[in-house]
């Protein structure tokens, strides 16, 4: 499943070229990627088998260590809906030019920490010492975003660190073993394995002044959404649904936490955070004009952007809310 591309914006053209020969059939099963360590309530339904009894048909779901690989499946046709996949690879993979939508925000999450080792003796303070050091972050990955956006807000000078793109178990390892400064993580164990041996470099109330907000979304393949909308519309459906029942009840979280192979007592830490926004309050909130996506995405857009994949004027041409109404 998991397939490597080094040239994301020549596969993209290759995919969008396609577009116009590709053929309706009937839709047999729907295939979805998903995070481990990443507890949401739609996890009961993936247990239970409510999105395949909404659907009509087997709902096969497959865990990514990032984003990125997300989109590359996404590209190559083994993936049809990426749930909970950050924003800032998505918006990645829209600059260079892949044909997925954004049909829905699956989360909001208070940015993901990048944590410094005890080994240095850093903080908010005097993050610049940070330059000349190595830090390990997960390129083009929300913890890519929050990495950049605390070094902007702090003042520190990216051009002069040393970046090891790592994942986030990999980085967890990099800084215990003292070979990195810092690391920037997300998922539950990876985190927590990186605070056993530092701290995290900027507080929540430090991130939240400085504007640094996460929010993931749920992404899904052209071909697949103008093909089988209605597929697509039930899925959100049973996801708002599946946030509705846990916000009401949240008896059921031991099933979210073994799916998401967490502990009962990780989890609920980690959902103490999250924000599951409602098909309405997206709609009015998040998507409007001045909404907190279309700030976001603004913002996420310029800071990914490069001279080959430049930022677009106008990123509503990747979102279709038209699923959520």
């Amino acid at each position: 499943m998991k397939k490597s591309y080094k040239n994301l914006s020549k596969l993209a053209l290759a995919t969008t070229a396609l577009l116009g020969s590709w053929s309706a059939q009937a839709l047999d099963e729907v295939n979805v990627a998903y995070f481990l360590e990443w507890a949401t309530p739609n996890q009961v339904a993936k247990v239970e088998k409510t999105y395949d009894e909404a659907l009509g048909i087997p709902v096969n779901w497959t865990n990514f260590e990032a984003g990125t690989e997300m989109t590359e499946a996404m590209l190559a046709g083994d993936i049809d809906i990426s749930y909970s996949q950050g924003l800032a690879p998505f918006i990645n993979a829209i600059n260079a030019g892949a044909p997925i939508k954004l049909v829905s925000i699956a989360v909001q999450y208070p940015a993901n920490d990048c944590v410094v080792g005890n080994h240095v003796e850093i903080d908010s303070t005097n993050a610049n010492e940070l330059e000349d050091m190595k830090v390990a972050v997960p390129l083009a990955t929300m913890a890519d975003y929050s990495f950049r956006m605390m070094m902007r807000a702090l003042n520190v000078d990216v051009s002069k660190i040393t970046v090891v793109d790592q994942n986030p178990a990999d980085a967890a390892v990099s800084l215990s073993e003292g070979n990195v400064a810092m690391a920037c993580v997300f998922g539950g164990d990876s985190t927590a394995k990186a605070m056993e041996v530092g701290k995290a470099l900027m507080t929540p109330e430090q991130k939240e002044e400085a504007g640094i907000i996460s929010f993931d979304v749920v992404s899904v393949s052209e071909k697949f959404a103008q093909e089988n909308p209605e597929a697509v519309r039930t899925f959100l459906e049973v996801t708002h649904k599946a946030n509705a029942d846990f916000a009401a009840d949240q008896s059921k979280i031991d099933v979210i936490a073994k799916d998401a192979g967490l502990s009962v007592e990780a989890t609920e830490q980690q959902m103490a955070g999250f924000i599951f926004p409602t098909a309405e309050q997206q709609v009015n909130e998040y998507f409007n004009a001045d909404g907190l996506a279309a700030a976001a995405i603004k913002v996420v857009g310029n800071a990914f952007a490069t001279e080959e994949n430049p930022a677009l004027e106008d990123y509503s041409v990747a979102i279709d809310t038209s699923f959520l109404k």
